[in-house]
């Protein structure tokens, strides 16, 4: 059954909130427990469709999985299959991972190219190229990937762009290659370091991770491990977005300030007082907040692509005109249309949003059409005057962890039907 959101604007965020695992780091450390043929224990996994999605797919491929609570207890010690189904790969992008996680445990591999959130085209073609390069035959028919690799032997890979995705499959592809696998122009997002943490723990020889080189030394077996994921940097960023676009409050726990500096910036920017103490960090807002000349998203360090959408949310109430570029993907302006409904003034042009600031917007029936987009579509109904009723929001399921119960302890008023 499909739910929706009615959110009543104009209630300031405040109070305290805990910031869990990061979604985008468990799912290739799920992949990655493959690997081991070993039990796995990790912790601060937060509940979400495309963990869960992760988890089926586990099951069907022969892996034992527990949840207990946010702890998740892998087995890969049995069988395990080398097709994945069409079925889950389709529901969540993130799948593709498990391409080099069972080219190395497996020597081959069967997925068919992967779904998730419509924000235009992602190719996979610096994955496979990067697995050829191991030794993987590689066969595309009909949508369906084929992956074969007897004999794996590490390589010196350049990646002609810093994919995440690339660079997770071909890492993970490279720990029992023999050799030593040099990964350059990698991708240096925190969830390529936390992952290379679990590989390291688990018995792998990684390093370089958050630099342009990662080095593999390929090992011959792993062992159990026991590893925490990261805090989740784009749900802190929305959450202080939350804060900031209703003149709030807050303090955020369990936070990696080093992962949130691009974040924090453009906060700061728009005349948000941040602060850290006592390990948490604080954001107060003012009661309107600035414009800014230009947001650009970049790989990291750069300003993550995942919170475009929110910041744009934020500048359509801020005073004066911003540029929005998006740099990353072709797609991921969707949510302007509905913004423009509550009455946002944004011009896109490409991948250029041109956004100049009203004093208020009004509450409309609007519709998550993405993840990020989605969320920014809450942040939006929450400083607008009157009612927003936000369809399709099984979207922001998929990287949000009960936002409107979290939202409401805020002192937001926000219910899910």
């Amino acid at each position: 059954m499909l739910s929706k959101y009615i959110i009543q604007g104009g209630r300031e965020i405040n109070g305290v909130i805990r910031i869990g695992g990061a979604k985008n780091s468990v799912l290739p450390i799920f992949a990655a427990t493959i690997l081991s043929g070993r039990k796995s224990i990790i912790h601060d996994c937060p509940i979400l469709k495309d963990v869960e999605i992760m988890i089926d797919i586990l099951k069907v491929l022969g892996c034992s999985v527990k949840r207990e609570g946010h702890t998740v207890i892998i087995d890969t010690s049995g069988y395990i299959e080398y097709e994945v189904p069409d079925i889950l790969v389709r529901k969540m992008r993130s799948s593709i991972v498990l391409l080099g996680a069972l080219i190395s445990r497996v020597k081959k591999a069967k997925i068919c190219f992967p779904g998730g959130c419509d924000i235009g085209p992602r190719p996979i073609d610096l994955h496979l190229k990067g697995l050829e390069q191991l030794g993987v035959k590689i066969n595309e028919s009909h949508g369906t990937i084929y992956c074969e690799a007897s004999d794996l032997k590490g390589a010196d890979i350049h990646l002609d762009y810093p994919s995440v995705g690339a660079t997770e499959n071909i890492l993970l592809a490279s720990v029992f290659a023999k050799g030593t696998t040099t990964i350059r122009n990698a991708a240096k997002e925190p969830e390529i370091g936390d992952l290379q943490n679990f590989l390291n723990i688990i018995g792998a020889k990684v390093s370089g991770a958050g630099t342009n080189n990662i080095r593999v030394e390929g090992v011959k077996s792993l062992n159990d491990g026991e590893h925490t994921i990261i805090p989740d940097r784009i749900v802190a960023g929305t959450y202080m977005a939350a804060a900031a676009s209703t003149g709030g409050n807050l303090e955020l726990q369990n936070i990696n300030v080093e992962h949130m500096q691009p974040i924090i910036a453009k906060l700061k920017e728009m005349g948000c007082d941040i602060y850290f103490k006592d390990g948490s960090m604080h954001i107060t807002s003012p009661k309107r907040l600035r414009a800014v000349d230009i947001v650009r998203t970049l790989p990291y360090p750069g300003f993550p692509t995942d919170m475009q959408a929110p910041i744009v949310a934020l500048l359509s109430k801020a005073k004066g005109t911003s540029i929005m570029i998006e740099t990353v993907f072709e797609n991921r302006f969707k949510h302007v249309e509905d913004l423009i409904c509550m009455g946002a003034n944004i011009k896109v042009d490409g991948r250029i949003a041109i956004i100049r600031g009203r004093s208020r917007l009004t509450g409309a029936n609007v519709t998550a059409r993405d993840l990020r987009g989605g969320a920014a579509l809450v942040l939006a109904g929450l400083s607008a005057e009157g009612t927003t009723v936000l369809d399709a929001v099984e979207h922001i399921d998929r990287g949000y962890e009960d936002i409107h119960l979290h939202l409401q302890q805020l002192g937001a008023d926000i219910v899910r039907i």
